[in-house]
């Protein structure tokens, strides 16, 4: 009886640890996706909306929040030159960041995906985009480090 109550609990637990946590901040794409399919539909207001429909703009700060995060991970000592990640990012009102969900592109880099996420968490906890408004917003990109950015090169 001792016997199959221990592997009564073992597997209980076993089963417990195995189920995604709830509130995770970073996550791959492909994780929880009853939470991000909730986030994409609440958060359907889009970066180049909150730009003023400016590609310009909108690209001028993904570009700047990617070089930041650069900076940031060669800060801690993180190497991510290399990777290539599809991202979707989702800010609240403030501009401060509520989820970042991303998956590694076939061409990236082979790092410590562990160690990028727990970066990531620590980059969303303490980053605030410079953009504000009404509602969340979000934006589904590609990164890639290190991060190259376009000169504007518009005569006016």
């Amino acid at each position: 009886m001792k016997t199959i109550l221990t592997i009564i609990l073992g597997v209980t637990c076993l089963c417990l640890s195995a189920q995604p946590q709830e509130g995770k901040q970073v996550m791959l794409i492909g994780e929880m996706d009853n939470q991000y399919e909730q986030m994409v539909a609440e958060c359907n207001t889009l970066l180049l909306t909150v730009s003023d429909n400016s590609m310009t703009v909108a690209f001028d700060h993904w570009t700047t929040m990617l070089q930041d995060m650069e900076t940031a991970a060669a800060e801690q000592g993180i190497d991510i030159k290399g990777s290539k990640l599809w991202m979707n990012m989702f800010w609240n009102e403030d501009g401060s960041i509520r989820n970042i969900y991303y998956y590694p592109k076939p061409t990236s880099k082979n790092m410590d995906f562990d160690q990028l996420t727990d970066f990531l968490n620590d980059f969303a906890a303490t980053y605030v985009f410079p953009v504000t408004h009404s509602s969340c917003y979000s934006h589904y990109g590609s990164a890639a480090f290190p991060v190259r950015r376009k000169l504007n090169t518009d005569v006016k």
